[in-house]
């Protein structure tokens, strides 16, 4: 097959890996990463590259999101299929299944996790900025602290802006361990070092466990079970199930 691929950046690393083993042609493009916290954007940044995508080209157009602040919820397709893993965000992917992402939850729930795209991101933006010890502002924080933040670094500095940053979110307050999810692929990059001095500056506990891609792996393999991959017809959007399936579709209504 030949396969279109629009992807957050987020998995750049794990999505190049895998095209490489990938049995099928792939032409990727990725998105930056931080549309979860403007969905709306996100939303739309994501349908307009759908949309550029000429007809009889590709035989599928395989998303890299997960539901992400329902980023997806509306997306359609005017003629070539959509392939979206079935994923609540992108941990899932780093994980391997849903499965093991809720196993990984329910065990410790006040985990921030870490791979190379949360640790990489603004820096392949050429932002210079603090990482937040991620690629950008966590999930859930909104629009509307982004611009506050960005102001406050013009008026005061990044110091101070940090510091009212902290007393405006406290988000990290809700988490105790910093995870890094581990690539063999990756030990190069010492990701570990950077995980352990943010967890040290934040007084979280940190730890390391090992990554498995197996779900983007059988997407980009296309093996699409339709237990871990929704396929969306022209005719057809993406809406939230809010249940297992994490996302089904219905009709656009469209004659």
């Amino acid at each position: 097959m030949f396969l279109k691929v629009i992807a957050c950046e987020i998995a750049f690393r794990e999505i190049c890996h895998l095209a490489a083993e990938s049995p099928h042609l792939l032409d990727l493009e990725f998105l930056n990463q931080g549309y979860h916290d403007i969905p709306a954007t996100g939303r739309w940044a994501i349908q307009s590259r759908i949309d550029a995508v000429p007809a009889g080209k590709y035989d599928a157009i395989v998303l890299g999101y997960g539901l992400c602040s329902n980023i997806l919820t509306g997306l359609t397709t005017a003629h070539t299929p959509l392939v979206i893993p079935r994923a609540h965000d992108c941990i899932t992917f780093f994980a391997g299944s849903k499965a093991r992402y809720q196993e990984l939850f329910d065990a410790r729930p006040g985990t921030y996790y870490y791979t190379s795209g949360w640790l990489e991101c603004a820096k392949r933006r050429g932002e210079n900025g603090p990482v937040w010890g991620g690629a950008s502002l966590p999930a859930g924080a909104n629009a509307n602290l982004r611009a506050a933040y960005d102001g406050w670094v013009k008026k005061f500095g990044e110091d101070q802006a940090n510091y009212l940053l902290e007393e405006m979110g406290r988000w990290s307050s809700h988490y105790t361990h910093g995870t890094l999810i581990e690539f063999e692929f990756a030990k190069k990059l010492k990701l570990a070092e950077q995980v352990r001095s943010i967890c040290q500056e934040r007084g979280w506990e940190f730890d390391e466990i090992p990554g498995d891609l197996g779900l983007l792996r059988r997407v980009l393999s296309g093996e699409w079970l339709p237990a871990e991959v929704l396929t969306v017809q022209p005719g057809q959007k993406v809406v939230p199930t809010n249940d297992d399936h994490v996302i089904g579709t219905e009709p656009t209504g469209k004659a």
